[in-house]
């Protein structure tokens, strides 16, 4: 217990600084009060009236918790876990609830390690999900598998705090002994474990929430959103660069009339380009407000309720007694305006002085392992009707159809409707290659090809041409991942990756421009404003989302559970 701090609390001292004359949220009460916030040795002494040396003038200001996204995969910003954390601290998200899945489908146990390390000495809190779903199935290629074995030295670690989304969900409800083991392992450890079960209902659901799942943030729809918090688990309400459920859930909330304190903010997957122009979990409560929930809500949910879903409420979420200094200073609550962030009590502006990144291991490296591709590999075989992805705006689901495709002496050949979509195994462990119909894609011209593809992270590419789907795809291979846009025969924009083909150690402000670049050049060649160029592909190979998908092993009907045969 620190002396200091309780001196400063009870005013026989001084505080180290002192936020005068403020608006402060009460998480407690859900309101708004009149306080001073006294400050000491990076922890909030006490809510109240105090004075001292240092002080700062408060007068119309709101003073809130510091924002918690309470899931994402720090992989999907493409910047190493330094590099966001100088993104979207200014933001006011100053903790982090990351499942390393991605760098750990490519890396194994390694990934896990250079994960903490990385984030050990940051301005940020971040606690980490160990990955229960690696690979996500068995009919994907991953570079590496994760066991229980792999996770026990992990679990007693004081920042993790469980397991990552437990995306087998077939696996769970059916009993099956591999991820049965994981979720005792992490219950005798006293750990939680976050759920992944996009439209699970009936006994299946009460099956997975039996098995110990805490939370949910796969909900498109309110109706699914209710029978979740019905079952037990919290909901994660994503606001992402692909993904957009707020809106829709966040209305049923209001109209229903349900309570939230089992309701937090994720982000789940966003782009770099997004977090500068909108913020992270600031744009969540933005929407949320905007639709007509109260701030003093949306606020919590930001912040207290995320933190109280994963046992943190003692450290962090409020603006009260023995909390870290953690917050957040808006000028207007309607636009969730920041003017001032806090991280321990010191300002964001002055938390990277003299702080660098973690070095990126060897074994991080040179993940990108195929032999090049000749263009038979890319031919798909069209004597009738072909199964079909189809995209649904604004989501990462998608549609299952069986239709007729252009073709051309019996061979699928791409349009402006019907791209060819291809997942490329580049692990080093099978040469797979896996080729389909993509509707609702909508380039024209060209070919976009990435190694970020969850989960297992092959190659995934999309073109309306054979020739620059093959350029895109080898640049990949030459450079060691990343994303790559061809067009015409030759290379328009690029951005390398080249930690395990998924991460840049380049500035933030570097990434983030190299990513709009090709983004702004990808939509000029017809995909349309619903679908996000890279982050929408890079879902299309992900089995465990409704409906259909591709990975490279084939066609994945994710409701029946198994690979597809091509249509007689």
């Amino acid at each position: 217990m620190d002396g200091y701090l309780l001196d400063v609390a009870a005013g026989r001292a001084a505080a180290d600084l002192v936020l005068k004359n403020a608006q402060v949220l009460n998480v407690f009460t859900r309101r708004f009060i009149p306080a001073d916030v006294a400050l000491a040795h990076g922890r909030i002494a006490g809510v109240g009236h105090y004075s001292g040396p240092a002080e700062r003038d408060c007068t119309g200001l709101y003073v809130c918790p510091g924002f918690v996204d309470a899931h994402l995969h720090i992989e999907s910003s493409m910047a190493t876990p330094f590099e966001l954390a100088k993104a979207v601290l200014p933001w006011g998200t100053t903790t982090l609830v990351a499942d390393p899945h991605e760098i750990v489908n490519v890396c194994g146990a390694a990934g896990v390690s250079w994960l903490l390390r990385a984030t050990g000495d940051l301005p940020l809190n971040v606690y980490v999900m160990l990955p229960s779903s690696v690979p996500a199935t068995p009919f994907e290629t991953s570079g590496a598998a994760f066991t229980a074995a792999d996770m026990a030295p992990f679990l007693g670690h004081p920042r993790v705090l469980g397991l990552g989304e437990v995306m087998c969900y077939p696996a769970v409800v059916a009993g099956e002994s591999a991820i049965l083991e994981k979720l005792a392992a992490a219950r005798a450890a006293g750990k939680m474990a976050d759920g992944h079960a996009p439209q699970l209902s009936g006994a299946a659901l009460q099956a997975y929430a039996a098995a110990g799942i805490s939370t949910e943030h796969e909900c498109t729809g309110f109706a699914e959103a209710r029978e979740k918090l019905e079952a037990g688990l919290a909901l994660l309400i994503r606001e992402g660069s692909a993904a957009h459920n707020l809106p829709a859930l966040v209305t049923g909330l209001l109209q229903s009339g349900l309570p939230t304190g089992r309701c937090a903010f994720c982000t789940d997957d966003k782009h770099l380009d997004d977090i500068a122009r909108e913020g992270s979990i600031r744009w969540n409560v933005r929407l949320a407000i905007g639709l007509g929930m109260p701030p003093e809500e949306a606020l919590c949910m930001a912040s207290w309720n995320a933190a109280c879903l994963y046992g943190l409420g003692a450290e962090l979420g409020a603006v009260a007694p023995g909390r870290l200094a953690d917050l957040v200073l808006l000028d207007d609550l309607a636009d969730v305006h920041i003017r001032e962030v806090y991280k321990a009590g010191v300002p964001a502006g002055e938390c990277f002085a003299g702080r660098t990144a973690a070095p990126v291991p060897k074994e991080l490296l040179h993940t990108v392992r195929f032999a090049p591709l000749s263009p038979a590999r890319l031919a798909l075989p069209a004597p009738g009707p072909l199964h079909c992805i189809g995209l649904v705006p604004g989501q990462i689901e998608t549609k299952h159809t069986c239709e007729p495709v252009p073709s051309r002496g019996g061979w699928f050949v791409p349009d402006a409707v019907y791209s060819k979509l291809c997942v490329i195994e580049r692990h080093g462990r099978n040469g797979n290659v896996a080729v389909c119909p993509l509707k609702g894609y909508g380039i024209r011209g060209g070919a976009v090809a990435t190694t970020v593809a969850h989960d297992s992270h092959n190659i995934i590419a999309a073109g309306d041409n054979d020739r620059d789907i093959l350029l895109a795809v080898e640049h990949l291979r030459q450079t060691g991942g990343g994303y790559a846009l061809a067009g015409g025969g030759r290379l328009l924009g690029a951005v390398p990756l080249p930690v395990a083909g998924l991460l840049s150690p380049a500035p933030w402000r570097e990434v983030q421009q190299q990513t709009a670049a090709i983004l702004a050049k990808a939509r000029s060649m017809g995909i349309p404003p619903q679908v996000d160029p890279f982050i929408t592909l890079s879902f299309i190979a992900l089995p465990v989302i409704p409906s259909l998908r591709l990975t490279d092993r084939g066609l994945f009907d994710v409701e029946r559970f198994q690979l597809l045969q091509p249509p007689q």
